[in-house]
């Protein structure tokens, strides 16, 4: 339908003075919009234009992107003018101009917080429509948002407050935190504002907890007081911080002490002197602190956080949202003695991580163990000085660069943190060290990457706690662009920059630190898997990157020595690696899979360092451990994805998908220097569009940057902003016609003729190389049993799950009839039948059954029948034994 004509009549109120959410953020950058130069735009449109105090050029910008969009959109099922006012947004946001903020234009158009980002993102329609500055300014504020809300609803939940508190709590996050997203330390900052608000109210108004927990009452200051306080000047009184009330608050969130102890010392009390309230004892009023509030939130041009006090429709959540955020679970039986389970909210679950993280590390301290110590003074050269000096350097390093990306006085809080993973740092190389007993841990006690990966693993999985699990752009890190250069945020890969650590080599450790600490979350390994993703899929082929050249060395070694053979893809990925394979390869000799026959071993292999060669024979280039295993899991990475991808767009040619892997499969093993500052999806894209050109099936890059984008961990920049020379970005689709075809032409071409390439075998895909240390394990010789171990005696009831707290304990004598038992319950059709293992057993509440029969440990597919079989079978040879 053609946009309406431009009413003539339409008249602007006069006489009306603005309010201040209609008031511009800057008036000199936004002049009066003149009328005469868009009466060729539609007369709603222009105003709601005026009412946003937009320039002329916004103006004409916005009205074409909304024809664009207009003539992309099948049916537009929006209002115009909730699609006109997302229109304007992209252009502001576009343009970096201050016209209006994101609370004023959600106002005008009727619409909460995550209605309109859903709608700017709804414009998407093509590959041009938002740019990646628009898609980074929406992250940026969802994310915002989110944590505001989440702290909101904890902060509205505690009690009722006045509305100065929160305002008070709202400016403190913004003067100190310079990210304001980081959740942790808003909420320290949260508990900081309510102790000052408690100690100050009227005791009447308290809780009998927090009446109790006030050390001492304190009465308003008489006018005699002021007056001598006015007198000493010279010896102004510390801040004052109610420590016994702060611990009362920090106790019944689960927050830890000392650390909000810190923030009150460091941030906040030097947020009170900037208010003058630091001496005062009067009970602080809004006024105080709300027009700062307000020239902060206009300066941010963003969400104006008090409008969650009003009870604002555009920043509360459906409430469906809530009720799911805050659902309970119940009890499975009356007569149960399990403990009600508090909500698992945001802010309670990263409490509860940290509070799990720091109860793993009570036993460990800031030095060496004596037994740590002990395998320093057996090496070769002695570490213990250079491991000492390496975590000075590196912890003032790492307490600096947090300062600067969190906040100029949070050092001490990046101190805090770096102690933490200190300390996670010297268990974890313990455990490698007792697990492994290589023969080369002397070098690699002594190898300084290997160090400085371990540190930052350990640092990563204590930024992962605090902060979430959240990752920077997926790992992107390009310039240009403009906006601000300052840091803002310490997602993975922060931490590799701060070490000047190349991603290779953090890669190198991971495996190796999620084997050797069992007490890790199943939330934190995913985040380490995930960053090891980032790293194969794009991280690591940076410029500069020592996998270039490892990959140059391997390819001038050989035919024989490539980094991964092809026949190799159909065999299970091996885990018994250790870090010194990693970290001393190539250097160290690599170890050759023997014969069935051969009487040898492996250590046998590995005790020498320099093995001989015949005479006869030229010395080889050994292959690198490393760079294998990193082939063997970027393969089986790639083809996860492409068979995803596959699935999205290909399910009538199924004949294509082994086709597309194998031209996938050759750019990256002989065309690597594609992936260099590139990213593996872009290969993978590319090499698709490749194949059904030439095998005539009609399938477009826009169709294929569509399905791509409803992938899981996928970038809009991935597709928008690829490398085409030094220093040019452009799409997708640039890329394949500059440079992927142009270097694959007649690899490609060859697909089409009467003999094309061996197709590539196809990777055999694990459910996780990583094993989590609590979940389920399958009963060996059974596809429908399973058992669980026995979670840590720290979790106490009150934090366990019903689930949980099921536990069957069975003795270590007699087994066999217990056994029979089991099989019995197993077999039943009812689960509620009394096992007689024990005084009073809980009843067995649920047994996980693989709905396919599929059998993980040989891949065969068995009948609940079968296994039985074999069940009876061994127990009638156990009888028969016994018998003779």
């Amino acid at each position: 339908m053609p946009p309406k004509k431009r009413n003539s009549g339409t008249t602007q109120s006069k006489g009306l003075k603005p309010s201040t959410e209609s008031a511009p953020p800057d008036k000199k950058e936004s002049p009066e919009l003149s009328l005469k130069k868009h009466r060729d735009k539609d007369a709603e449109f222009v105003t709601l234009c005026k009412s946003l105090h937009v320039t002329d050029l916004v103006c004409d910008r916005a009205w074409t992107l909304w024809k664009n969009v207009q003539e992309s959109m099948d049916e537009v099922t929006d209002s115009q003018k909730r699609l006109w006012g997302a229109c304007l947004f992209v252009i502001e946001t576009d343009m970096d101009v201050a016209c209006f903020t994101l609370t004023q234009v959600l106002k005008a158009v009727s619409l909460n917080v995550k209605q309109f980002m859903a709608l700017v993102r709804k414009l998407d329609v093509n590959m041009d429509t938002i740019s990646t500055k628009v898609n980074s300014a929406l992250t940026r504020l969802e994310k915002k948002y989110d944590v505001t809300l989440a702290l909101y609803q904890r902060f509205e939940k505690e009690r009722e407050i006045m509305r100065s508190c929160w305002t008070m709590f709202l400016l403190a996050k913004g003067r100190v935190l310079q990210m304001e997203d980081d959740l942790v330390i808003s909420f320290q900052l949260l508990l900081c504002t309510l102790e000052l608000f408690i100690k100050r109210c009227p005791p009447d108004l308290l809780q009998p907890l927090y009446k109790s927990a006030i050390s001492k009452v304190q009465s308003p200051p008489t006018r005699a007081s002021r007056r001598n306080q006015s007198k000493a000047k010279s010896r102004p009184p510390e801040p004052e911080v109610d420590v016994q009330l702060l611990e009362t608050l920090c106790k019944e969130n689960e927050c830890n002490a000392e650390e909000v102890k810190n923030v009150y010392q460091t941030s906040f009390s030097a947020f009170l002197d900037s208010l003058d309230l630091s001496r005062s004892q009067d009970f602080p009023q809004v006024n105080d602190f709300d027009q700062q509030y307000e020239e902060h939130y206009l300066k941010s041009r963003d969400i104006d956080g008090r409008l969650f006090f009003d009870g604002d429709e555009t920043v509360l959540v459906p409430k469906v949202e809530i009720s799911q955020v805050e659902r309970t679970p119940k009890k499975n039986l009356p007569d149960e003695d399990t403990a009600l389970i508090p909500p698992q909210t945001p802010i309670r679950a990263a409490m509860t991580s940290i509070q799990q993280l720091r109860g793993d590390l009570i036993s460990t301290g800031d030095q060496p163990s004596t037994n740590l110590a002990t395998y320093f003074k057996n090496c070769t050269v002695d570490p213990t000085q250079d491991v000492v000096k390496r975590l000075e350097t590196l912890g003032q390093t790492f307490s600096q660069r947090f300062g600067q990306a969190v906040g100029p006085r949070c050092v001490i809080l990046g101190k805090q943190r770096f102690t933490l993973g200190v300390r996670l740092y010297y268990k974890v190389m313990e455990a490698m060290l007792e697990s492994s007993h290589d023969l080369y841990s002397s070098k690699l006690l002594n190898d300084s990457t290997f160090h400085t990966s371990l540190l930052a693993c350990a640092l990563e999985v204590v930024m992962a706690t605090y902060g979430g699990s959240s990752f920077k752009a997926g790992g992107y890190s390009h310039g240009g662009g403009g906006g601000d250069t300052a840091e803002t945020d310490v997602c993975f890969p922060w931490i590799l920059d701060v070490f000047s650590l190349a991603a290779f080599d953090f890669y190198k450790v991971i495996e190796s630190f999620i084997k050797a600490d069992p007490t890790l979350s199943k939330d934190i390994v995913k985040h380490l898997e995930t960053c090891e993703n980032l790293i194969m899929e794009r991280i690591a082929w940076r410029t500069g990157s020592p996998l270039f050249e490892l990959l140059k060395q391997e390819h001038e070694g050989g035919a024989a020595e490539q980094v991964e053979t092809p026949a190799s893809f159909s065999q299970p990925l091996q885990h018994n690696h250790t870090a010194a394979d990693l970290y001393l390869s190539p250097m160290r000799p690599g170890l050759r899979v023997l014969p069935h026959e051969s009487t040898a071993t492996a250590s046998s292999q590995a005790s020498s360092q320099a093995p001989a060669q015949p005479a006869s024979q030229t010395p080889r280039h050994r292959k690198s451990n490393s760079l294998s295993l990193f082939y063997k899991k970027l393969y089986r990475l790639a083809y996860t994805r492409l068979k995803m991808l596959c699935s999205y767009l290909l399910s009538s040619h199924p004949e294509l998908e082994p086709i597309i892997w194998t031209l996938f499969q050759h750019t990256l093993q002989h065309e690597y220097e594609l992936m260099r500052d590139r990213h593996l999806d872009q290969l993978m894209m590319s090499a698709m569009y490749a194949i059904c050109k030439v095998k005539s099936v009609d399938l477009r890059f826009k169709t294929i940057v569509t399905a791509y984008k409803n992938m899981p961990n996928t970038n809009q920049e991935t597709f928008k902003h690829v490398l085409i020379t030094e220093g040019h970005y452009d799409s997708i689709i640039v890329f394949y016609n500059q440079v992927f075809m142009q270097r694959l032409k007649t690899n490609i071409l060859q697909y089409a003729s009467t003999r094309p390439p061996t197709l590539s075998p196809i990777p055999q895909i694990p459910r996780s190389p990583y094993k989590f240390p609590n979940s389920p394990l399958r009963v060996p010789g059974s596809n429908n049993v399973y058992i669980s171990p026995l979670k840590s005696p720290r979790m106490s009831p009150g934090i366990m799950t019903p689930r949980t707290r099921s536990v069957l304990y069975i003795p270590c004598s007699s087994l066999s009839g217990r056994f029979q038992k089991i099989n019995q319950m197993v077999n039943s059709s009812s689960c509620k039948r009394a096992l007689d293992l024990g005084p009073s057993p809980k009843p067995l509440k649920r047994l996980r059954f693989d709905g396919d029969g599929q059998d993980e440990a040989d891949g065969r597919s068995v009948t609940n029948g079968s296994t039985r079989s074999r069940m009876q079978e061994q127990k009638m040879k156990e009888e028969e034994a016994k018998k003779e």
